[in-house]
C-alpha cells in the first residue's frame, strides 16, 4: 500500500485525498519494472503522476527529491504534457512544481490547494476547448467555491463557547468580524457569488483595470470599496494570474485606501509562475491562494464564463 507523505509546510485542506490501492509503493519498484495491474497481469508504465497530498502535479521527468522539505518527495512515473491542448510545449520541469519547490522559487506566501482527482477534473474541464459553456460554468463555480472556502481558512478566528439544545457546553470557534471581498472586474466578478454563498452578509468592493490603448500599461478606471476597508481583511478575487500586472495595480489602489498588503489574500484559480512571482516580488507580504501554477493560463476564462467568447 502506498504511503502518503506530506510536506510539513503544506496547507491543510478539506479536500485532501487518501489513495489506497494494491499497487506496490515506489520504493518496491525499480526503474523499468512493469506496474502490476489490480485486475491481473502487468501493464507498462504510463504517463501518470503520483501525487502526494499537499503537492501540485508535475510533468517533469521522473525524479525523487528526498532531501527537500523534511524528506517528502514528488514522484512522477513519466513525462506527461499537461495543460492547454494547444501546440504549446511546456519546458520540462517547469509546467508544474511541487509546493516546496514553489516556496523556494517564488515564496512561502504562495499557497496551493492540495491536489486531488476532483480538483484535477475541474481544471481539465475548464481548460478543454470542447467543453460546453454549461459544463464550463458548473466546473468553474465548483472550483471557485473550493478556493473561497480555503481562503476563509486563512482568516483569523477566536474560540467561543456555545450551548447545545441538550444543555451541554461546546467549545468551538468563530471568525472575527472585519472582512470584505474585492473583485477585479470583469472576470473577478465570477467569484463573487461563491464568496456570498459562504459569507451571506460580506461586503464586496470592485476595481476596474484595463490596458491603456496607447501605453499598453494597466490603468485604473473605477474603484469602489467599503468606506472602512482600511480596517478590514481583504479577499481579493481574480481567477487568472497571467502577467500579474492587473493585480499589482489593484493592490496599489488598495494601499492608497489604507489597506496593508499583509491583510490581503488573493484568491485565484490558475496562475503562471511569472505572474505569482511578479506579485510577491512587488508585495512580499501578500498571500496568494490558487489551485495550479502552470506557464500556460486559461486566459479564455472570462470570455467563456460570461458568454462573450
Amino acid at each position: 500500500m502506498a504511503t502518503e507523505l506530506q510536506c510539513p509546510d503544506s496547507m491543510p485542506c478539506h479536500n485532501q485525498q487518501v489513495n489506497s490501492t494494491s499497487t506496490p509503493s515506489p520504493e518496491q519498484l525499480r526503474p523499468g519494472d512493469p506496474i502490476p495491474d489490480p485486475a491481473g497481469g502487468t501493464r507498462a508504465p504510463r504517463a501518470k503522476v503520483t501525487l502526494l497530498t499537499g503537492h501540485a502535479h508535475s510533468s517533469a521527468p521522473a525524479e525523487q527529491d528526498t532531501g527537500a522539505c523534511g524528506g517528502s518527495s514528488l514522484i512522477s512515473e513519466s513525462n506527461s504534457g499537461s495543460g492547454d491542448s494547444s501546440s504549446y510545449d511546456a519546458p520540462a520541469g517547469d509546467s508544474f512544481l511541487g509546493d516546496c519547490e514553489l516556496s523556494r522559487q517564488i515564496g512561502a506566501q504562495l499557497k496551493l490547494l492540495p491536489m486531488n482527482d476532483q480538483i484535477r477534473e475541474l481544471q481539465t474541464i475548464i481548460r478543454d476547448k470542447t467543453a460546453s459553456r454549461g459544463d464550463f460554468m458548473f466546473s468553474a463555480d465548483r472550483l471557485i467555491r473550493l478556493v473561497v472556502e480555503e481562503g476563509l481558512n486563512q482568516l483569523p478566528y477566536k474560540e467561543c463557547m456555545v450551548t447545545t439544545p441538550t444543555g451541554y457546553k461546546y467549545e468551538g470557534v468563530k471568525f472575527e468580524k472585519g472582512n470584505c471581498g474585492v473583485s477585479i472586474m470583469r472576470s473577478g466578478e465570477a467569484m463573487e457569488q461563491g464568496l456570498r454563498d459562504c459569507c451571506r452578509s460580506i461586503r464586496i468592493g470592485k476595481i476596474l483595470i484595463q490596458s491603456d490603448e496607447e501605453t499598453q500599461r494597466a490603468k485604473v478606471y473605477y474603484a469602489k470599496f467599503p468606506p472602512d476597508i482600511y480596517r478590514r481583511k481583504v479577499l481579493l478575487m481574480y481567477p487568472i494570474l497571467s502577467t500579474g500586472n492587473t493585480v499589482i495595480e489593484a493592490v496599489k489602489v488598495l494601499i492608497e485606501h489604507g489597506v496593508q498588503p499583509s491583510v490581503i489574500i488573493l484568491l485565484s484559480l490558475f496562475s503562471t509562475p511569472h505572474g505569482a512571482k511578479s506579485i510577491i516580488q512587488e508585495f512580499p507580504e501578500i498571500t496568494i491562494l490558487t489551485t495550479e501554477v502552470h506557464p500556460v493560463a486559461p486566459t479564455h476564462f472570462g470570455q467563456k464564463y460570461f458568454g462573450t467568447d
